[in-house]
């Protein structure tokens, strides 16, 4: 049998390495979880409750942004229920036989966790009201005068849907829910507890003032700031001894063009596209995607919620308008009228 090459042998052992250290980051349990503390409160009672009557937890919705730990919920969930975990996404249930094969293949007891779940095609969603009231599923098969339906039984599962956009879903899925809770941006002692324990895992050094550096510029959201410490530990072993001090991760980040108040390029030049493009707004969000070369979905989704809740920009129904917040950043004044003035 043909040996595999060494160059070969690094790159595997260093994904295995890669993905294993990706794992340990992730809280198993509800004491080792930093924030969401109203939340976490709300699903101890839960899965204690469910855990002390033997039953099947009921179904929960997580909704919130990108990154600030609903997949890392679903997954303590199933360890404190003592169960399996089932993954999967919105986009790739595409069909309602992909829904019935995943559904007819869970125990009884079972965490089903759907990411985006609001990218269900509305024809599967329709399959799963009864699947998640009655537990069973109705599946066509053939057309026409030779169509039939055939009735399904499916163990008693616990649905755990997760989703950044919650007006999207229907109000009959939304209702099915027994707990809805939302997800918020973390504070800033938050992160750094966050991110001093992901550095103690990874076996990285660092001290209060980088943590609390790194911590500031993660715009809230854990998997964001386990991002930068990836980053901000190559600079260090790199450009300095290898730990991480205020000024190895301010140099760190001032590479990766993240300021101190977390913003990177993109959120500046959206910012600037619209004190000097449009005189501050109202501008329409996918006005500005095209001004900036980007998606609106992933300006809507990534950098549009930050910034508003910053207070850099305000939703208004007649479109985007930036804040005076927006103009300090860009070093510009506010002008009553025409183009914004440099100080």
């Amino acid at each position: 049998m043909t040996q595999p090459a060494k160059g070969q042998d690094f790159i595997q052992e260093a994904t295995e390495n890669r993905s294993a250290l990706d794992v340990t980051l992730r809280p198993q349990h509800f004491g080792d979880y930093t924030g969401q503390r109203k939340t976490v409160e709300r699903l101890r009672v839960m899965t204690g409750a469910a855990a002390k009557r033997g039953d099947v937890l009921n179904h929960i919705l997580l909704s919130g942004p990108p990154g600030l730990g609903k997949t890392t919920l679903a997954h303590i969930i199933a360890n404190e229920m003592g169960t399996n975990l089932r993954v999967t996404s919105g986009p790739v249930i595409e069909r309602p036989g992909d829904l019935a094969g995943m559904l007819t293949n869970l125990e009884t007891g079972d965490v089903l966790f759907i990411d985006e779940i609001h990218r269900i095609p509305k024809t599967v969603e329709e399959y799963l009201y009864s699947a998640m009231e009655d537990y069973r599923i109705d599946i066509m098969l053939d057309q026409g005068p030779n169509a039939r339906s055939i009735r399904l039984d499916i163990p008693r599962f616990c649905l755990i849907g997760a989703t950044t956009r919650t007006g999207l879903l229907t109000a009959p899925l939304r209702s099915r829910f027994t707990l809805q809770t939302r997800l918020d941006y973390y504070s800033r002692e938050d992160l750094i507890r966050i991110i001093t324990r992901s550095c103690s895992l990874l076996g990285v050094e660092i001290d209060a003032e980088g943590a609390a550096e790194i911590a500031g510029r993660a715009r809230g959201t854990p998997r964001v700031a386990n991002n930068l410490i990836a980053f901000v530990r190559d600079f260090a072993e790199e450009r300095a001894d290898g730990r991480i001090t205020r000024p190895v991760a301010g140099d760190a980040l001032t590479l990766l063009e993240i300021d101190a108040r977390g913003l990177d390029e993109m959120d500046k030049r959206i910012l600037r596209v619209m004190a000097e493009n449009y005189n501050g707004g109202p501008v329409g969000l996918g006005t500005i995607a095209v001004a900036v070369g980007e998606e609106q979905h992933t300006l809507e989704e990534v950098h549009e919620p930050y910034l508003i809740q910053e207070g850099y920009i305000q939703r208004t129904p007649q479109g985007r308008v930036l804040a005076p917040k927006g103009y300090e950043v860009l070093g510009l004044t506010r002008p009553a009228s025409g183009q914004p003035e440099l100080f």
